[in-house]
């Protein structure tokens, strides 16, 4: 019996994504008026939106034009895949992307999922953005519709240079990056080792500190973890035991509950988001990729990267984000940028979890909207 919930306690860490944390219960935020990237906005003053401070850091929003207000149109996972292709990467590895194109003359967005995530967690974003813009979403690899490669030494550099080939080859223009969690930080990599007119803005929706747990070392809750990481990444590394924590991983209802946990919207946490996570966990090749992520380093870590970059860089960041909290070292050095660099905005949304873009559609749009514009003004 105690074997058992040892196992099952150790098989309950791995379901989380790899960079999760354990919620802490923050302090309410003292309000501060702000405004960050105060050259793009000229007069206008914030409408919607709220500075936040928590200590010496400021939250900041960007300005939020309510005629961008609308109900939020939902695509069905059948609609996206008629409309995704395949790219050779390498020569060798099949990649899954989708394109609603435009004929706007503004900069295309490239959408980048997260852990466990694929193309179709865009479902309630795409149609908003195609409105002005051409919209590219792409599967990363061992993720979605993409390959899944037995072997693969799988890494953030390998995602950041996925994004950059990608832009080079398929899009051939400068283009904003938009990413969830993971795919925030490989846009945030991508970004910083462009040598070329590639990338023209980044927005980062709670972005991840590394691909797994082991970036984030400084902070005391995994200090206190770090013996059950590592004998997760021991346990992970036995076969059976690997299946066993997998198989039970991608059981609908435990992918259900997890969801539940991370997103502030359970509405949002539908049969379709389920299979969306789901489906792909059956593929060939899944089961490897999941434990190379976990077991594999974490990648360069954001602060090393941030001051690399100049563009402008929209950060929005879900309250309720049990993953990486704001009161986490992520969440906190994200929280100090603003007050540092005028090319960071960042906005905190109420009520929002993890995954942002899905979770709350609408608050997402309300911020993300102007941002676009102002940039693509420039």
């Amino acid at each position: 019996m105690a074997a058992a919930t040892v196992l099952h306690d150790v098989a309950a860490a791995c379901l989380r994504p790899p960079h999760s944390l354990p919620r802490t219960t923050a302090k309410e935020p003292r309000l501060k008026p702000g405004l960050a990237f105060p050259h793009l906005y000229g007069n206008k003053l914030p409408v919607l939106g709220r500075g936040y401070g928590v200590g010496n850091r400021s939250f900041i929003t960007c300005y939020v034009d309510p005629s961008t207000e609308s109900r939020v149109s939902v695509l069905g996972v059948s609609q996206i895949k008629e409309k995704c292709s395949k790219w050779q990467w390498k020569g060798r590895y099949s990649i899954n992307y989708f394109v609603s194109s435009s004929s706007s003359t503004n900069p295309p967005l490239l959408l980048v999922h997260g852990f466990g995530a694929s193309i179709p967690h865009w479902r309630r974003n795409i149609d908003t953005l195609a409105q002005d813009y051409a919209v590219y979403a792409i599967d990363l690899l061992g993720f979605g519709a993409s390959d899944k490669p037995q072997g693969f030494s799988y890494s953030m550099e390998a995602w950041a240079e996925l994004i950059l080939d990608f832009l080079n080859e398929v899009v051939q223009k400068p283009t904003v990056l938009i990413g969830n969690s993971v795919g925030s930080l490989a846009c945030v990599i991508a970004a910083s080792e462009s040598s070329q007119n590639l990338v023209r803005g980044i927005v980062l929706l709670n972005c991840a500190g590394g691909m797994n747990n082991k970036a984030i070392v400084d902070d005391w809750r995994i200090k206190l973890l770090l013996p059950l990481l590592w004998l997760v990444d021991f346990l992970l590394k036995q076969r059976r035991i690997a299946m066993a924590v997998f198989e039970r991983a991608k059981q609908r209802d435990n992918l259900r509950n997890i969801l539940l946990s991370v997103y502030g919207n359970k509405e949002s946490v539908d049969d379709e988001l389920v299979e969306i996570i789901n489906g792909p966990a059956n593929d060939e090749g899944a089961l490897d990729a999941f434990v190379t992520i976990i077991t594999g380093p974490p990648g360069p870590n954001p602060v090393q990267l941030m001051p690399r970059i100049n563009l402008p860089v929209l950060v929005l960041w879900g309250d309720q984000d049990p993953f990486t909290p704001i009161d986490g070292p992520v969440g906190k050095y994200f929280s100090s940028l603003p007050s540092k660099s005028s090319n960071v905005s960042l906005y905190m949304l109420e009520g929002v979890g993890h995954c942002p873009h899905d979770d709350k559609p609408d608050l997402v749009h309300q911020k993300l909207l102007p941002w676009l514009a102002q940039v693509t003004a420039l």
